[in-house]
């Protein structure tokens, strides 16, 4: 088969061919930036605690019904007990007073047995305040959030099948349609089991989406374009449907709507099936050269370029062998990349869906945290494509992911005031960690184990993300123990990072004899070699715990100046 790269090169490294594609593949992404996380609005918890049926109690025993405790020195209403109703009934009509005749805490306690009030300040409805998932129903939120992922699973592992098979723009125009008809039937759901099932639907296909689409553009567009779409245009399009999911919540406050409205999003995609392309190279593996040439001849015209009158020739496919998971755990050394690649993957997932997650639990008003959270990504892709260019692959990804997890374990220190700038210098580690971790896993590959062991990496991937809901729900426990758990799991795998070979200004391996074996360096050695990287990140903890202390705003100016100085050893 001839170089697809050659044959075309006469369309030019742009034009308006190439710019359209990239711009119409793009906007799909947005679909998958909104579409990826609003169970952090229609799952969300409000204030709530036992409802008191209209018993005739005085007023008093109205306010003293219900325990409280003392938290952060305020006094916080139990969510899941309320004293005894037929006692305070029986108080209330005999004249006691709450504090003055009767002390409330000798009383007996029971559980909210007429059911919750809900506050609606922040959400009219959500699929919490609709079937009561809290208190020994409170599992159910993030096993919930975890389908989502589950779904991811099934799509990662079907799409890229359906792809090879069937075309790379049908599966994402199918996909598409999927995600409409999943989320569409989710907004319908009469109880907490079928919201689940449909949310296996909307992850399965929206992975579907961005795998097909992805590998669409990877096809289509020129080499020179292909670096710009696979580092920035593809995570930062995505990051603008992020950003602008907060505010579509903000104006929708119920659950319902809100996934409604969201569906629709993905029919304004219907008319781009006339302007996107096929692949041309997927058509010319199942042998369909005239289609391929149509298609190439149509971007020459629009490119304003005239094209050979013979563009691809005719071809002899040659029998290659096929490489398989087994071919992964076979060699010692491939095994041995493989195992420390995948806990990267987990432990970065977790980090990164953990703190998305978790920004509807934090102080403030959530929807601006949510956009805050998406904000921090676009500096962080935009930086990563950048520091890729020159800067070594391994002390990158290790820097990141003790920047990221190092602020997570600093959060159990400081007031809870001060642990939204602390998050989001976290979120803006672990979104730098995701942009690396991509390039160099691809780079450690050799082409012919590169698709399996990307698959085998995105399916622990999976895994860490379903992990994610429950990580957040220990903080139901403890508020810190989350961020303990995400900063201690990344900081180990920032160790485990550092005895994968160096990619930087090397040629990337085609055979599996080719490919670099694991460095067994020493731990120490390493330190001492980094040792001017540790110090400055050092000084940059330094700096926060400082300005913590003596109460100041903001802490992310001196953060990130000490972060990019820090990476000059790398550079």
């Amino acid at each position: 088969m001839g170089d697809y790269d050659e044959d075309t090169a006469f369309l030019g490294p742009s034009g308006p061919y190439f710019w359209t594609t990239f711009f119409l593949i793009n906007l799909i992404f947005i679909a998958t930036g909104f579409n990826g996380l609003y169970i952090i609005f229609a799952g969300a918890t409000p204030k709530h605690h036992c409802l008191i049926p209209n018993v005739n109690l005085t007023e008093e025993w109205e306010t003293a019904i219900i325990p409280f405790r003392i938290v952060n020195g305020d006094k916080v209403l139990n969510q899941c007990s309320r004293y005894k109703l037929d006692v305070v009934k029986s108080l209330s009509a005999e004249g006691y007073i709450p504090g003055w005749d009767i002390n409330v805490t000798n009383l007996e306690q029971e559980g909210c047995l007429d059911g919750w009030t809900y506050s609606k300040d922040v959400y009219h409805s959500t699929i919490v305040t609709e079937w009561d998932l809290v208190c020994d129903n409170q599992w159910k939120v993030p096993f919930a959030s975890s389908t989502l992922f589950m779904g991811y699973l099934i799509g990662s592992l079907i799409s890229g099948q359906l792809s090879d098979r069937f075309g790379r723009k049908t599966v994402v125009f199918i996909s598409l349609g999927c995600q409409w008809v999943s989320m569409l039937l989710q907004s319908f759901s009469w109880s907490w089991q079928m919201f689940c099932i449909t949310f296996l639907g909307v992850g399965a296909s929206q992975i579907g989406i961005y795998i097909s689409a992805f590998v669409l553009g990877t096809e289509l567009l020129s080499k020179s374009m292909r670096i710009l779409f696979t580092t920035l245009g593809a995570f930062l399009f995505y990051c603008i449907g992020y950003m602008t999911l907060p505010w579509i919540a903000y104006g929708i406050r119920e659950w319902r709507t809100l996934i409604a409205v969201l569906s629709t999003t993905n029919v304004v995609y219907i008319p781009f099936w006339w302007f996107i392309p096929e692949s041309p190279r997927w058509l010319i593996t199942q042998g369909r050269l005239d289609d391929a040439e149509v298609i190439v001849r149509e971007a020459a015209r629009r490119n304003k370029v005239e094209a050979p009158s013979v563009i691809f020739k005719e071809f002899e496919k040659m029998p290659t062998r096929k490489y398989t998971m087994l071919d992964v755990i076979k060699s010692k050394n491939i095994r041995c990349i493989t195992l420390m690649c995948l806990v990267l993957w987990m432990a970065i997932n977790i980090g990164y869906f953990g703190l998305s997650l978790n920004t509807s639990n934090l102080s403030g008003n959530p929807f601006m945290n949510c956009f805050l959270s998406a904000l921090t990504e676009v500096p962080a892709y935009i930086g990563s494509t950048w520091l890729l260019k020159k800067c070594q692959r391994r002390g990158l990804l290790s820097f990141f992911l003790v920047l990221g997890g190092g602020v997570l374990l600093l959060i159990q220190f400081i007031p809870d005031s001060k642990w939204f700038s602390l998050e989001m210098t976290g979120k803006f580690g672990f979104t730098m960690a995701f942009g690396v971790v991509y390039i160099y896993t691809a780079e450690i590959y050799p082409t012919v184990l590169r698709n399996v062991g990307m698959g085998i990496c995105s399916s622990a991937a999976r895994i860490g993300s379903i992990t994610a809901p429950y990580v957040i729900y220990l903080g139901s426990y403890n508020k810190a123990l989350p961020y303990i758990l995400m900063g201690s799991l990344t900081i180990a795998s920032s160790v485990v990072n550092i005895f994968l070979p160096e990619t930087l200004n090397k040629d990337l391996p085609e055979t599996v004899e080719q490919m670099q074996k694991c460095h067994r360096y020493v731990l120490s050695l390493y330190i001492k070699q980094q040792k001017r990287l540790l110090l400055k990140f050092v000084s940059s903890v330094v700096n926060i715990l400082v300005e913590v202390t003596v109460g100041m705003k903001s802490i992310q100016t001196p953060l990130l100046f000490s972060l990019f100085v820090s990476l000059q050893p790398f550079c």
